[in-house]
Formats: structure tokens, sequence, C-alpha cells
């Protein structure tokens, strides 16, 4: 693995690169950050060109890119949360241990194979997207799937993939004789019938009881159980699960005996467990033990532009041996609307359209359901759709009609950018501007006014 480094304000340090050939470490010297990449950044105070810098070299956080003071003076408590939400992987000084160098190979050695995990075929094949929150969410699955066996909370809304998710959880569990993935949906449970559902039953333990039977937690033992919309259970069948889940120990219904399982616990909701606590509709107990980890897994709106990755990845499942490409118009009508169902919402919607498809060449805007087309009198919707609201809170806030003005054009060329994947051309396009305009729109707002640099 190679990596980039840069020196910010002052020349490059004899002591530190020589500590980093000494890791085995490939680094390379920039004069400032690429935009591509693995890299260090080395900064002797935090100024507020540096989170800029960060932003930019990290790609909003795509691009593991590590931030390090040359001294501990430099390392400002508000600065450092400034330079993470920037997009910095991680924010130390170069003095604060004995051999920073190998923490950092050490860093760089645990993200590579994450990555290569994340850009692998079982990853890419069953859950498309390349943006940058997208890429965030796999990341931080990947890494507590792969590297440790805590019980895993999947928030998001409905349709994000959970489920996907949670089938990811167990492939890559570590554990080498494995049992089965056992998924219990919260939803369906009868209150009556939670005990033999969750915990098993003995034969005669109740009426209609003729044979013995496992429940959940035995059929997970040894695999991973998934409680797929946990925040739907009843009060009195939450407090049902804390000692399995604690203790890893359980008594079938109508039994005396104290049963052993091991499992891996995976749990989903589309609920805010954190609000539903302060509401008294969940337990606090039962929340802080299945949330040793939290993955948020982002709404198809904070990733629009994965909306044509993800549209050519249900074309090819659905026409693996001749997938058709969509044309322009398509192409602009799936990025404008709002699916309010997430992924599953657009899924629905190329299943159809492909459905629909006739005939070798591109899908066009025939192909889109009769009942699906944007209404042509409703042109301006977009200007009521939250603008005004906007603009009325802009001016409540002081801001300037100039302000306004430039603060929209930076929205829409950004959103357009990231829809286009980083494509100028396209995206000045689109806007109807020349690509030089857009070059220099964006150079203008670049500390260091640079027109060549990449776009992310």
């Amino acid at each position: 693995m190679e990596i980039w480094h840069c020196f910010l304000g002052r020349q490059p340090r004899a002591d530190i690169l020589n500590a980093l050939d000494e890791t085995g470490l490939l680094h390379r010297a920039c004069e400032s950050p690429p935009s591509k990449g693995p890299g260090i950044i080395f900064f002797d105070e935090i100024t507020n060109q540096l989170p800029e810098v960060l932003r930019a070299a990290s790609c909003r956080g795509a691009e593991r890119v590590i931030a390090i003071a040359l001294s501990r003076s430099a390392m400002k408590p508000a600065g450092i949360w400034r330079l993470l939400n920037a997009g910095a992987s991680d924010v130390f000084a170069w003095d604060h241990s004995l051999d920073p160098a190998q923490e950092i190979a050490a860093r760089f050695e645990r993200w590579k194979k994450v990555d290569e995990i994340v850009r692998s075929p079982l990853v890419r094949g069953n859950l498309a997207g390349q943006s940058a929150t997208w890429i965030r969410s796999l990341r931080k699955l990947v890494e507590v799937a792969s590297f440790t066996d805590s019980s895993v909370l999947l928030t998001g809304e409905s349709g994000t993939g959970k489920e996907l998710f949670a089938q990811l959880v167990h492939t890559l569990d570590p554990r080498a004789s494995k049992g089965s993935l056992v998924v219990c949906d919260c939803t369906t449970i009868a209150p009556e019938l939670s005990g033999s559902e969750f915990f098993g039953h003995e034969r005669g333990a109740f009426t209609g009881a003729v044979a013995d039977r496992k429940g959940a937690f035995a059929l997970a033992d040894g695999g991973t159980l998934f409680l797929d919309e946990v925040g739907e259970l009843p009060l009195n069948m939450q407090a049902e699960l804390l000692r399995v889940i604690q203790e890893r120990t359980y008594k079938r219904v109508g039994g005396n005996s104290w049963q052993k399982t091991n499992f891996r616990l995976v749990c989903a909701t589309n609920r805010n467990l954190v609000e539903e606590q302060s509401q008294d509709r969940f337990r606090r107990d039962l929340y802080y033990r299945i949330a040793t980890w939290t993955c948020h897994l982002p709404p198809l709106c904070d990733r629009r532009e994965d909306i044509l990755v993800l549209a050519k990845h249900f074309i090819e499942q659905l026409r693996p041996h001749d997938p058709p490409e969509l044309d322009d118009t398509v192409r602009q009508y799936l990025q404008a609307l709002a699916y309010p169902g997430n992924v599953r919402d657009l899924k629905q919607l190329v299943t159809r359209i492909v459905q629909h498809h006739v005939g070798p060449g591109a899908i066009t805007v025939g192909d889109v359901p009769e009942d699906e087309r944007p209404c042509s009198d409703n042109e301006n919707d977009w200007r009521e759709a939250g603008l005004e609201t906007a603009v009325r809170s802009a001016i409540a806030s002081g801001a300037s009609l100039k302000e306004i003005e430039r603060s929209a054009g930076e929205l829409a060329e950004r959103i357009v950018i990231e829809e286009e994947q980083g494509n100028l051309q396209r995206a000045a396009a689109r806007l109807d501007i020349t690509d030089r305009a857009l070059q220099m729109r964006r150079a203008a707002r670049r500390p260091n006014g640079n027109v060549s640099s990449l776009v992310c």
C-alpha cells in the first residue's frame, strides 16, 4: 500500500520520513495534498484553511487521510473535532507516543484490509453505492463484522438495506465454524407465544405443545441471530430478552433447566430508540445490551449520487445478459425523484421500467409507466418544494441577497457534480453553463484558486 504525505507550512522533517521508512510503509512526497488516495498531512497549527484542505484531500471522508500535528502544542480540542468533521480519519500529534510511525502503519494496514473487503464482489455485488456517505457506513460495518464479535444495532428508514447489512455481518464473521443466520421478525411475534418463539418449549408445556420445540436463541447457537424491527417489541417482551442477551442462558417454556447458547446478535429498527427510551417505549437496559456498535444506514436522499449506480445494479440483476443503458432524459428523471421508500422504492421503479422495455436499445422515456411520468403542468413545482422556506429562514437570519444567490448556486453545483459522479462536462451541460465557467466558479472558492484541481 502506497500513501502520500505533505508538510503544510514548513519543510519536511528527515526524522519523520526516516521513521516512516523503517515501518516499511511506502510513501511519496507531495507539495500539496492530491485529491485521490490515502495520505498524511503534517501541520504545525490548526488554521481556518486546514479543514478545507482536509475536506478536499479526503473527498469528504471517502479517502483515508491522517492529520498529524508536529507537536502537541498544536492540538487544540475544538480544532481537532473540526478536522475529524472535515474528513480526517484520525488526528494526533507526532510526539504523543514513542512510536508514532508504527501507529500510522498499523492504521493504514487495518484500513487497507477493510477497504479490500468493501471493494470485493461480495460487498459490491449486494450493496451497490460509491457515495462518501455510503462508503463510510460500509467501512464501519465491515470493520465491526470482521474484527470484532460485538453485537450490532442497525438503524435507518425502511428500505435502506438493513437486512442486507445483517447478512453481511454474518458472512464476514470470522468464526471458523459458525452456524446459521436466524432471522426473527419482531413484528410477527404474538405476545402470548413470545416465550416459545424466543426460547422454545417442552412437550406438554401448554395446550398444543405436542413435542419439544427449539426457539430462536437455540437455533442461533453458534451462528447469528437477527432481530428485525426490534423497536416494535412491547415492553414486557423486551424484558424477556435481558438475561439471554447478557448471560447467554435461558429456560424453555415449561422447562426447569438452564440452557446455554452462543450467538452473535444483530438488531435492526427504523425507530429512534434513544427517543423511544425517553418516551418509556423502549427499555434502556435492553438498548445498552444490543447497541455495542450502532451503524446508521443513510436514506437515499442523503446519497443521491448513488441513484444511477443502484439503477444500473438493478438493471444488471434483471437483465444480466443484455443490460440496457439509460438515455439522458431517463437518467435525469430517476435523479429527480424523492424515493420515500428509499432503495426499495427505486428498485421497484426500475423493475417496472425494465419490464416495460423491449428491444436492444437504451431505456427511453416511453418505458416509464404512464402513472409515474412527471406532469408537464408542474414544471415550476421545484420553486415551492422547500425553497421559499429556506429563503425566508436565510432572510430572517440576516443573509443578504448576494449571499443567498451564492449559496443557492454553490448548492446546485455540488448536487449536480455529485449526481454526475464528478464529470464536470455533464454537470455544466445540466446547469446550462460552459465547462470553463463551472471550473472558474469552483476555483474562485478554493483557498489556492487552482482551476486544475480534480473533483471528488
